[in-house]
């Protein structure tokens, strides 16, 4: 059996944070054994193919915030998204330690 490919690691990572939670770009590269490679998550996640299930919109900065632009359509989709699992999202910014993952 072929090793996932870096970019199935964080896949399998983001498929596993749950609903309702939120995990940091850092936070993902390091559960997919990718150190301190946090820049290259939003990379990966912008790989994933079309009709996928994955939930990369509960992936967001450490320090909360969602990454796109504020107004963004892809700021609108993943505020939209969050909120509707439970997640409150105020000014584009979550309370990490309300609703962040910790497994």
């Amino acid at each position: 059996m072929n090793e996932p490919t870096k970019d199935e690691k964080i896949w399998q990572v983001v498929a596993a944070i749950p609903v309702g939670k939120v995990a940091s770009y850092g936070q993902v590269a390091h559960m997919a054994g990718l150190g301190r490679q946090a820049r290259y998550i939003g990379k990966a996640l912008g790989k994933l193919p079309s009709g996928h299930s994955i939930p990369w919109y509960r992936v967001i900065r450490s320090d909360g915030k969602i990454a796109f632009p504020v107004g963004s359509e892809a700021f609108e989709v993943q505020a939209q998204s969050l909120r509707a699992e439970g997640v409150l999202v105020v000014d584009g910014q979550v309370l990490i330690r309300q609703f962040g993952w910790r497994p």
